[in-house]
């Protein structure tokens, strides 16, 4: 069970809402609670021939795994007074994916949003519309603060590149040099924050997305933000000590990895190390003579 577990109350009754391979579950156990019969509901719903052939097609849509040839068992069963079908049955059988059980604090009957709302009409068109309403309310909720998380960590990013610029400018500007050239040194650097972190250099992200405006940092993700800022300010510190940019570019890609991994899922890891271990080493010596900047 993930960790993200939310809840939200449908007239009355408090409905937790789970997080699995990045979609929403809605737990059915839950929203049975305070309806006659309760649990054997779920049960009833499950031996439905309509239910069976509603849960068949959305796996044949949603997931390549699913077994379809003994899905086709089942529905021919589906409808016999003998007929019965758990959740445990119908996920072992056929490797579904909308529905599942578990057990513990969070323990029951969960199905996909899409799912859970068959579900809610076979129970009660009523308590359906108020179901997708607070499901709605919920993800406005969070689209809002995942809004404002990624504006935040932007002005973060934005104010620890003021740091990594005054040291550019304390130890790599020479004296006498014109405004050009101070924008080419300041360029680099940017860079080597960039394809440290992105893989890539601001002009390769340009050249790859003409006709997306602002740049690669402006359509970065909230983790991508988040590490940013943090190899801003280290940067900054390997700057004082006098590290040259090759090394520099190491570590900060280094720990740039390090950090994805422990925010992105497995799978966003996979791409990221294989991306980075791929062109690690052009990329760097590119740094160096790339004047793409932020």
């Amino acid at each position: 069970m993930s960790a993200r577990n939310r809840s939200i109350v449908v007239k009355g009754t408090v409905v937790t809402v789970a997080t699995r391979n990045e979609h929403d579950y809605i737990s059915l156990s839950d929203m049975v609670r305070n309806f006659e019969g309760q649990g054997a509901l779920i049960e009833q719903w499950l031996r439905a021939k309509d239910t069976v052939l509603f849960l068949g097609v959305w796996e044949q849509l949603n997931n390549p795994g699913f077994n379809s040839l003994e899905f086709e068992g089942i529905k021919n069963a589906a409808g016999r007074n003998s007929f019965f079908l758990s959740v445990k049955k119908w996920v072992d059988i056929t490797g579904a994916i909308g529905v599942y059980a578990s057990a513990g604090r969070y323990g029951g009957t969960y199905a996909h949003r899409d799912v859970a709302f068959e579900f809610g009409s076979w129970l009660s068109p009523e308590f359906k519309l108020y179901l997708i309403k607070e499901f709605q309310r919920l993800k406005e909720d969070e689209a809002a603060r995942t809004s404002r998380e990624w504006n935040f960590q932007r002005t973060l990013a934005k104010v620890n590149y003021r740091i990594h610029t005054d040291a550019i400018h304390e130890h790599l500007i020479p004296p006498a040099i014109t405004r050009l050239q101070i924008s080419f040194v300041y360029a680099s650097e940017a860079d080597l924050l960039n394809v440290a972190l992105f893989g890539k250099t601001a002009a390769d992200w340009r050249k790859e997305n003409p006709k997306l405006p602002g740049n690669m940092r402006d359509h970065a993700t909230l983790e991508q933000l988040v590490v940013l800022s943090n190899i801003e300010s280290l940067n900054s510190v390997l700057i004082h000590q006098g590290l040259p940019a090759a090394q520099r570019l190491q570590q900060l890609n280094a720990i740039a990895i390090v950090q994805m991994r422990s925010l992105l899922t497995s799978r966003s890891v996979k791409q990221l190390t294989e991306g980075n271990s791929s062109s690690r080493t052009p990329l760097a010596r590119r740094t160096t003579n790339k004047k793409g900047g932020r």
